[in-house]
């Protein structure tokens, strides 16, 4: 679980997501929920909010986070989710019916 203290403001929530984004390596994906858990944020959904927040994809790889079930959500900024699908085989990641196998690919930290 974080340490992240529960009562930051959203721009302190965004740059502790986005550091946790830097540390994803190339070919692993992670859950918004992992962030979410990660960041000390209740609600994943605020994660994705944060990610579309995004200006620099090749800085901060929000490709790289997907649902919790595998899945890629519809809504990727850079592309939709044909983007983020091309992205990640590109890394490596095998992508099947818009899912990932979590058990391979994902992150752990």
């Amino acid at each position: 679980m974080s340490s992240v203290p529960q009562s930051l403001s959203f721009n302190e929530y965004r740059n502790v997501v986005f550091e946790l984004l830097t540390q994803i390596p190339r070919g692993k994906v992670a859950t918004y929920k992992q962030i979410a858990q990660l960041a000390g944020i209740k609600n994943p959904r605020l994660v994705g909010r944060i990610l579309h927040t995004n200006t620099d994809d090749q800085k901060y790889p929000c490709h790289r986070v997907i649902r919790a079930d595998g899945s890629i959500a519809d809504g990727y900024a850079f592309g939709e989710r044909f983007g983020q699908i091309v992205r990640l085989r590109t890394e490596g990641v095998e992508v099947l019916n818009h899912k990932v196998n979590l058990e391979l690919y994902q992150w752990q930290k």
